[in-house]
This record gives C-alpha cells, structure tokens and sequence, in this order.
C-alpha cells in the first residue's frame, strides 16, 4: 500500500479491481471502482471488468495528438498516467498445491496483461509499473520530476518482458497438458538469480536466471557461505550435481571444466570422498566437489584440506559449516535436485538459434544389456559396470570411464579419438586399472581402443556396441578373457 499511498500524495486519483481496491480501501485511501471509467459493472465472475474504451483510450491517447484528446473528451473518457498491474497469481497456481486444469485456466489473467502492454505501448505519456521492487525508484522519480524517456522504455521493456514471461508459463502448462511435444514455436523464460561478475572470461559480461521461483537445482541453491559463485563455478557445480544424483549409494564427486576427476560411491559418505580424490589427486585442486547426502563433519575435514572452489550438496550440516569455514573463501552450496518443470529442456545455443532436447535420463538397465563374449561378467563386475555406465553418460565425449571397488580410476574425457581417451583414463589409472572395468559412452570402432584397455588389465567392458567393426571388437575381448556386454544405448556429451 505505500505504492497507492505515494501516489495519492503525488495528486494521483486511484482507480483499483476487486481485492486491489478492497485492500486500498482497508488502508483508508481514497480509490474509486474501475466500473466508475467504463460505466459497466464487473460481470463473468470478474473476467470482463477492464476491457473497454473508459479504460484503454485513456491509457491508449496519445497526449501530443489533439484528435486523440478530442475524442476523449467527446465521449466523456479519462486520461490515465501509471497502470500497475499484479497479474493473477497463474505460475504459484501451477507450482503448488493440486490445482486442476480448468482451476489453472481461472488464472490466467487477460485485462492486466491488456492493460500493461497498452500502457507500454504508450510509455511516453503512460507509466507502467510490473514489478513491486519498482515502487519506490518510480515513486522517487515521479516526485524528483526525473522519470524521463529512457527510464520511461526501460519500463516499458521490462513491461512486455514480463507479460512475455507470463504467457511462456501460460503456454508450457498448457502444451504439457496438451502433449503436443516440440511446438512450432516456444519461449523459455527466466528469472534473473544474479548478475555475475564475468562469464566463462572476464571480457563477457554475463548473468544467471532461475527457470522459475523455485526450481531446485543450480536455480534453487541455497548459499551457504563464501562469495556469489561465478559462471564457470556454477556450469561445475551443476554438472557435479547431475552426476552424484544420479547414484543411489553415498556419492562423491570431483569436477574440473565440466568432467569429473574423481567419483567414487561407498557406504559412508566420507569414505567416497577420499576415494574420488585419490582417482586423480593433482586435477583435483581448485575443483569442485559435489555429494549427494548431508555433508557431515568427518567429509567436509577430508574436502578442507586442498584448496577447492566450490562444495554443493542437498544439505550442509551444522556440525560441518565450522569446519568449511577455515576455507573462508570457499562457495558452499545447498540445492535439491532439478524438478521436472514445465521448461524441463536441455538447451544449447547456436548462432543464430538454439538446441533442445530432452536431458539424459536414461539409468542403468541390466536386463536390456546383452553379454556378446564368450565369458559372460562376473556379479561383482555387473556392480562395477552399472557404476561405470552411470559415470560415462556425465563425461564429456569421447568418453572413457576405469571403474575398480566402487571408484573411478582412471577418466578419459572429450578426445577426437576414442583410443586416446582409452589411453588417457589407462594413464591416469596407471597400476590401478588391472582389475578394473571399462565403460565407453559409444562404440569401438576398431578394436585398438579395446586392445589397450585389456593391456592394462581391465578384465570387462561396457558399451553400446553397433559399430561395423563389433565383430572384430568382439573377437579382441574373446581373445583377451575378458566380458563385454552392449547396451544398445549411447551417452554423448558434447
């Protein structure tokens, strides 16, 4: 109320809807009914109460026009100077409680969109006003007399970008409904979270938006202590996230530039995270880790003692926050997995458009691999493989995973050939390969890469298989004793 108040001390007269104007009136200012500019009550259960002349030829003349005057005053109508609308609370309908449909559609709100982009439309002579944190710039302005062209279009623009933002929740509830799958056209809207002091370099400007109020993930992440996390800290943090959630035991993850260097599950969650250090222990530095339990205390004394960027985690306890702490320039983060939203897309922009595809949800799946060699895998290496599998789907392409007692070994990430990411996990793995399993995130194309996994002692492997050479690949893991099943299913990651 203190908007209307300012207002009204400013000499405006107020005109207000339904519980906008019952609110004002409980606040003993002075406003009159809207039906008192058109001279039509409210009528279809409210849905018709600003769409009319009294209301849009006021907002609509323009001041410099006489004609547009003259009509006003020939048909008895008002000039109207500032429209702040709230729009009906449609997304809080959608995102909580168990609203059906035809509730949901109650919600969408026609007249104040109407009125605001009217109102935009004629920002030279119209003030319009969407946003509650714009009450008091604008108020100020319009008492300093300094609300002039440039803040009146920066208004405007935020104007139709919110109606715009609006009508995208507007339509995804209704596709969703609908199952109309990729629409001919489609509008992702966002909320700005931050801006951010540089992007992946510090010559780009940059700024993270959250898909929504409350979308968990990286959009819903609570800061738990040390400075606003960066672009890149949060591109990390985010792919750190995805990978650990996806695992059903206690799980750790290392993170640098968006591939892991460590990954390891356990029974305890301090018990991971010594593991997935000890996968690549120099790339470890300056990276970012990621758990899927409540950091503990004896975890968060293991992830203290190198320096580490960022540590995210569904939930920091208080029993670990001290101890974070002697790393005081460290971001620590608290966030849910993603929901499953109304914009639930992996998007990628290009030149000129963007990508969209639906994200990699695809587990694990044992009864659809098909063991193709001669000895089939041993249960302790199915453990082993799941993990594996699991792994190399969050790994940049080309992709090769060494999996051994719960932990990654040795990691190959975004090679131009596959027998060079072979050649860089069996390096990175070093003596630690013999005995481990092997997960490629496609197929061999010739057995080569395969031939130096089983060199190195991996003793099965896992991948899709559908490659013109398979038989050749088959043939090479027959001749070298080791199992291979194929899963018929790829995990690329470009």
């Amino acid at each position: 109320m203190a908007f209307a108040r300012g207002l009204q001390r400013l000499g405006y007269e107020l005109f207000a809807t339904g519980s906008t104007l019952q609110a004002i009136e409980e606040a003993a200012l002075d406003a009159r009914p809207v039906s008192d500019l058109t001279g039509f009550p409210e009528m279809m259960d409210g849905r018709v109460k600003t769409l009319h002349p009294g209301v849009h030829a006021g907002i609509l003349a323009r001041r410099d026009r006489p004609e547009h005057l003259a009509t006003l005053a020939e048909h008895g109508l008002r000039e109207i100077d500032l429209v702040c609308s709230n729009l009906y609370p449609f997304v809080d309908t959608i995102l909580h409680g168990d609203a059906t449909v035809e509730q949901a559609i109650e919600q969408i709100d026609i007249g104040g969109p109407a009125m605001i982009r009217a109102a935009a439309k004629n920002h030279e002579s119209v003030v319009v006003v969407v946003r509650p944190q714009r009450y008091s710039e604008v108020l100020g302005a319009l008492h300093e007399g300094t609300l002039d062209d440039r803040a009146r279009r920066r208004l405007a623009a935020e104007a139709y970008a919110h109606t715009s933002a609006y009508d995208a929740w507007i339509a995804a509830f209704l596709r969703r409904e609908g199952g109309n799958g990729f629409p001919a056209e489609i509008s992702i809207t966002g909320l700005l979270a931050q801006p951010l002091k540089y992007g992946e370099n510090e010559h780009q400007k940059a700024a993270f938006y959250r898909l929504g109020p409350d979308p968990g993930g990286m959009g819903g992440a609570e800061q738990v202590q040390g400075a606003a996390p960066g672009f890149n800290n949060i591109q990390d943090a985010s792919a750190a996230l995805q990978l650990v959630m996806d695992f059903a035991a206690p799980a750790a993850a290392i993170i640098k530039h968006m591939n892991p260097c460590g990954l390891a599950v356990a029974a305890e969650l301090a018990t991971a995270y010594r593991k997935a250090y000890e996968c690549d222990r120099v790339s470890a530095f300056g990276g970012v880790v990621a758990v899927n339990r409540p950091l503990d205390r004896s975890t968060a004394e293991q992830i203290v003692q190198i320096v580490t960027h960022v540590v995210i985690a569904p939930e920091v306890m208080d029993e670990a926050k001290d101890v974070l702490a002697r790393r005081k320039n460290m971001v620590v983060l608290a966030a849910a997995p993603a929901r499953e939203g109304f914009f639930d897309y992996d998007l990628r922009s290009v030149p000129g458009g963007f990508l969209v595809q639906e994200w990699d949800r695809a587990r694990f799946d044992r009864a659809s691999c098909k063991p193709v060699s001669q000895r089939e895998p041993t249960e302790e290496e199915w453990t082993q493989l799941a993990l594996a599998w699991t792994a190399v789907k969050h790994v940049k392409s080309n992709a090769i995973v060494l999996f051994k007692d719960g932990a990654a070994v040795g990691i190959g990430a975004g090679q131009m050939s596959r027998v060079e990411a072979v050649q860089l996990a069996v390096n990175r793995a070093a003596g630690r390969a013999a005995g481990a399993v092997m997960a490629s995130d496609a197929f061999f194309p010739f057995p080569d890469g395969l031939e130096l996994g089983v060199s190195a002692g991996v003793t099965a492997v896992i991948q899709p298989g559908g490659s013109t050479k398979d038989a050749d690949v088959i043939a090479a893991a027959d001749a070298g004793g080791i199992a291979m099943v194929v899963t018929g299913r790829r995990h690329f990651k470009h």
